[in-house]
């Protein structure tokens, strides 16, 4: 890179050159002062040549790299790390300026960092990325200066570089955890025990009030002095099928993440934690077509092949055509399976069009449906008032609210699941739901 385009100049630069100026415009009324401008002029050029020595010249060396993952997560803070090392003789400060992709929409990003000769750094920044697809980062620029700071240097320390963003991987590493932990308590997840028998032994354990008698292992109780109990795994290989809406009633934002994706996180998660319970994982997504349909299977790619399909799912600007999926889950669906329906219903009138399929489809499989409380309604109910107008805001928004609880009891009411969550709460309540299924026996 040629010198001159890689030169910049500093604010120290330009302070010095402001105080040179007033310093000449002094000595005009006082000679003394012009002399000692004149003095300074001089000095003030051997340090530029001496500061762009230190930059440009042979001793000078400051190299650096961007390390990113194979993939962010969907709204998630994902970790960027950049490595700097001082290979010259001097301190050096700098300025690194990361080009981020337009997606992320920032554009002041920088940071800071004063490095020792022979010193390595590591700088680290979070991002959080809000839609899925491919994201182009640009080249990392660091504008660096010696003790002097007049000048700068700009030194390219990474080359453009893409990099896709994929549903929620770390989501769905998490609440794997936390299903399969029999030990720790965490907030929101609930461990239910399926009372009696089922068909897969899993161990031997000491007995607690409440644990059904009849497991009750009579040689493992006399060897050990104690009552031991036997305890079985839920029955295998169930058909368990996320099924979700991607027509424009889930493009509704809250906290960054459209309710499509919102769901298409918690596909992800509920998928993973099917399979790993020996279950049979499937997805459909539909609107006014259908879109991506995976046949149930437990092998080893399975999980894979919904990832990449989750991927590639967008939202549609047409409603949701209910018919469709009732004749999508009869060609696709052998036998009963558990459908999780992911969508979203603002008025009892829209449940009201789609309760007669939703009949349908729930007397051939166990039909969850599962949609979203508006948090925004929510906040404004709870506002304190202040005024006749805020009155009747919070008059409409209660009854919004109301008519979401009354929407749960009409489906309750025909025999279909039903779950009403928080948007961020999704992932938690689906998998308790899929618990409790399990427990009670009802796949």
């Amino acid at each position: 890179m040629p010198a001159m385009k890689a030169l910049f100049l500093s604010n120290r630069f330009f302070l010095v050159m402001g105080a040179l100026v007033v310093l000449f415009a002094l000595g005009f009324a006082f000679p003394l002062v012009f002399t000692l401008a004149k003095a300074a002029f001089v000095l003030w050029l051997v340090l530029l040549a001496l500061d762009a020595w230190l930059l440009f010249g042979s001793n000078f060396q400051f190299v650096g790299e961007r390390k990113l993952p194979m993939a962010f997560s969907l709204g998630d803070p994902n970790p960027v790390y950049i490595h700097i090392e001082n290979r010259s003789g001097i301190p050096l400060r700098c300025t690194l300026v990361d080009e981020l992709p337009v997606q992320f929409q920032i554009r002041d990003f920088e940071q800071r960092a004063l490095i020792a000769p022979g010193e390595a750094q590591w700088i680290r920044y979070e991002l959080t990325p809000l839609t899925r697809g491919e994201y182009s980062f640009g080249r990392v620029n660091a504008f660096v200066a010696s003790p002097l700071g007049l000048l700068e240097r700009r030194v390219f320390l990474a080359r453009p570089a893409d990099i896709p963003v994929f549903p929620s991987i770390l989501q769905m590493k998490k609440y794997e955890l936390r299903a399969f932990d029999r030990m720790a308590q965490f907030n929101g997840l609930k461990r239910l025990r399926r009372i009696g028998h089922s068909y897969e032994f899993e161990q031997i354990k000491n007995y607690v009030q409440g644990d059904d008698y009849r497991a009750i292992n009579w040689k493992a109780s006399g060897r050990r002095a104690q009552i031991m109990v036997n305890q079985y795994e839920d029955e295998r290989a169930q058909q368990v099928y996320c099924i979700i809406d991607k027509s424009r009633v889930m493009r509704l934002p809250f906290a960054g993440l459209s309710l499509t994706d919102y769901a298409i996180n918690t596909s992800l998660v509920i998928s993973n934690i099917a399979l790993q319970k020996h279950d049979r994982a499937g997805l459909i997504t539909f609107s006014d077509v259908i879109g991506a349909t995976i046949k149930s299977d437990s092998k080893a790619n399975q999980l894979n092949k919904i990832f990449q399909a989750l991927y590639r799912e967008k939202e549609r600007p047409l409603e949701a055509n209910y018919e469709l999926l009732f004749q999508a889950t009869r060609k696709l669906i052998n036998g009963r399976s558990l459908l999780l329906l992911f969508t979203n219903f603002e008025s009892s009138y829209a449940l009201d069009r789609a309760l007669p399929i939703l009949r349908r489809i729930n007397k051939m499989h166990l039909l969850v449906v599962i949609f979203f409380e508006n948090t925004e309604i929510q906040e404004l109910a709870r506002r304190p008032a202040q005024s006749i107008e805020d009155i009747y805001k919070q008059t409409t928004a209660q009854q919004f609210l109301a008519e979401k609880s009354r929407m749960v009891g009409k489906l309750r009411q025909f025999g279909i699941q039903a779950v009403l969550t928080k948007p961020e709460d999704l992932s938690i309540q689906t998998i308790n739901k899929y618990l409790e299924m399990k427990a009670k026996g009802l796949i």
